[in-house]
């Protein structure tokens, strides 16, 4: 197995301190070899897990780094997630605009490579930009997008994140009860596939809880949320 491959798993995991000590020993093999690919898969995991800790800054210094490096080798393709986290930095601090200049400007790198899977990512992030810019109906259209392409893929480890996106819209469009709901499918999908979910989607979740929460109140939203866990997302998402 490889070093993005085993740094991936341990970050999905949640294994924190494991990704840190792996990506450092990958920085230094990577560079005594001028490796730039695993120069910049070991920075963009430490700017991963800057973003899991709070560190908004050293996430931007590590992504920053990271691009450096790929823009030296000509690698587009290297650039794809530091530059993608240079955009969930934008949208953790506040920067809407920003971040969806940003997103946008991935979204078209990652159809020039023909990475259609990066592509749908995106549009989740850029639908959450939307949202919170309060444009509702663009952020409809790039969760659904997104939502018809993870399924249609089988991209199961997407899934989690259709049903934050449906609960954030839930949310949005004040039906609560429904927004418990999807709450419980998110946190559920993430449990089958053993993942704790990226910063962005935790704050995404925390935010539809705090509001759901006070309009259902504790006993209600604890109902519909254990409703939730026992959804099928092919068949709760959307609708």
């Amino acid at each position: 197995m490889s070093f993005s491959e085993k740094v991936h798993l341990a970050f999905r995991r949640g294994e924190t301190e494991a990704v840190v000590t792996m990506s450092k020993a990958e920085i230094v093999r990577a560079g005594a070899v001028g490796d730039a690919h695993g120069e910049v898969s070991a920075r963009y995991n430490l700017a991963r897990v800057a973003l899991r800790r709070g560190d908004l800054r050293a996430a931007a210094n590590q992504a920053r780094h990271g691009l450096a490096v790929a823009l030296r080798a000509g690698d587009r393709g290297l650039e794809e997630r530091p530059r993608h986290v240079l955009a969930s930095v934008a949208r953790i601090s506040g920067d809407l605009t920003r971040a969806r200049e940003l997103y946008r400007e991935n979204i078209a790198l990652n159809e020039a490579l023909n990475q259609i899977k990066g592509v749908h990512s995106e549009y989740h992030d850029l639908a959450f930009c939307e949202l919170g810019l309060g444009n509702l109906d663009a952020a409809k259209e790039l969760f659904a997008a997104c939502r018809e392409g993870v399924f249609r893929n089988g991209w199961d480890d997407l899934v989690p994140y259709v049903c934050v996106a449906d609960a954030a819209l839930a949310s949005a469009a004040g039906d609560h009860v429904r927004a418990a709901r999807m709450t419980g499918a998110a946190e559920s999908a993430f449990a089958a596939l053993g993942h704790v979910p990226d910063p962005d989607a935790v704050a995404d979740l925390a935010a539809v809880r705090d509001t759901t929460l006070a309009v259902l109140g504790p006993a209600g939203f604890a109902d519909q949320c254990a409703r939730g866990w026992l959804l099928d997302p092919c068949d709760g998402v959307g609708g």
